[in-house]
């Protein structure tokens, strides 16, 4: 009995064998773990959206522009140094000056924070940084504190939020569409776009496919596969306006361009200039944008709607009919309680939810 193990002990014989810490690997493992490393890496970067990245890359080389200016090495990402970006940001115009053109307006607040999450996502994957969670924190109160001053002295930067595209405006807008196939499909990417509460890229890389007639005839299933958070499925329902419809714009686009003969081509897509035929190359996400600024000033519109302007436009005719926000955020893919999705429809929550309501 004296020579019994101690109850729960492991016997050397069973002992599962010592795992070696990181970094203590003979050399070909730790260079194949490293090859390993640099590969995900690179895995994951290309499974962002183009936009996304050309974004985080435009975001890394302003802080390069700041690292070089204030003699700082770039992976000198710390609360310190990112408080002092802001600073630096903030006297910087949105775009590089052009030599013999005058000086741009200076970067918008929202331009700030956003180069302030691209730099610690680099950080993060590209230089594998160990950064808190709550490593802007600081620079994000001082931005916050700079745009509250702002807000005073009525200062303006940068081109300001994307206006909504309303229903009143896609009813001016479908009245003044050329008779053609251009109009059949604009009509319905605008349409599609409101409908999904889209991000431009999302309509640019829909496919044929993607979009399918509901089994029991109520509309459209559309899957968007590449977006900028994560994949989600929406059902278009039919629109009681028959002239600005989603559903009955996509068949009409569909059969008019013979989309049917290429499920796996894009489903919205250039067109020949002179014969109007469908091509085989899709439309990029700029080019979203640009139609819905082109068929706006068409329709001589009291906005200039961009490619952000049907998202903010769904969101904002939803809360006028009172629908739940979790609806136009399940719809745009937002997520639960999103701010930003609120912010879209501020303006009008002085209506909707007013205090003078059955007073006066």
């Amino acid at each position: 009995m004296a020579n019994a193990e101690p109850s729960g002990a492991v016997s050397i014989a069973t002992r599962p064998p010592a795992v070696p810490a990181p970094g203590r690997f003979d050399p070909a493992i730790e260079e194949r773990l490293d090859r390993l490393d640099r590969e995900a890496t690179r895995h994951v970067e290309d499974a962002r959206p183009q936009s996304t990245r050309e974004g985080y890359a435009a975001d890394w080389r302003a802080w390069l522009r700041f690292c070089a200016e204030a003699d700082l090495p770039p992976a000198a990402v710390r609360s310190g140094t990112l408080v002092a970006f802001v600073e630096w940001c903030w006297h910087q115009p949105a775009r590089p000056p052009k030599p013999g053109f005058p000086p741009g307006k200076l970067t918008a607040p929202s331009t700030i924070d956003r180069r302030l999450s691209g730099i610690v996502v680099t950080a993060r994957r590209q230089l594998k940084l160990q950064l808190q969670p709550d490593i802007a924190e600081e620079a994000r109160a001082l931005l916050k504190a700079k745009t509250k001053a702002m807000a005073k002295t009525e200062e303006t930067r940068g081109r300001g939020p994307a206006p909504a595209l309303l229903v009143r405006h896609m009813e001016q807008i479908a009245a003044a569409l050329p008779a053609n196939r251009f109009g059949v499909r604009d009509l319905s990417l605008m349409t599609l776009h409101f409908a999904l509460a889209g991000r431009e890229h999302e309509l640019a890389f829909l496919r044929v496919r993607d979009i399918a007639e509901d089994p029991e005839g109520r509309g459209l299933i559309v899957d968007v596969r590449v977006s900028k958070v994560a994949p989600r499925e929406v059902e278009v329902v039919y629109g009681s306006r028959a002239h600005i419809c989603p559903v009955r714009a996509w068949r009409r686009w569909k059969e008019d361009a013979g989309l049917d003969a290429d499920p796996d081509g894009f489903a919205f897509r250039r067109l020949h200039n002179r014969w109007h035929t469908a091509l085989k190359g899709g439309l990029d996400p700029e080019t979203v944008g640009d139609i819905l600024t082109r068929i706006g000033a068409r329709a001589h519109l009291d906005i200039r709607p961009t490619g952000h302007s049907p998202r903010r436009g769904l969101v904002t005719e939803s809360a006028r009919a009172g629908n739940a926000d979790a609806l136009a955020e399940r719809q745009g893919g937002w997520a639960k309680g999103s701010k930003v999705m609120r912010g879209y429809r501020e303006a009008d929550d002085g209506f909707r939810e007013n205090a003078l309501h059955g007073v006066l």
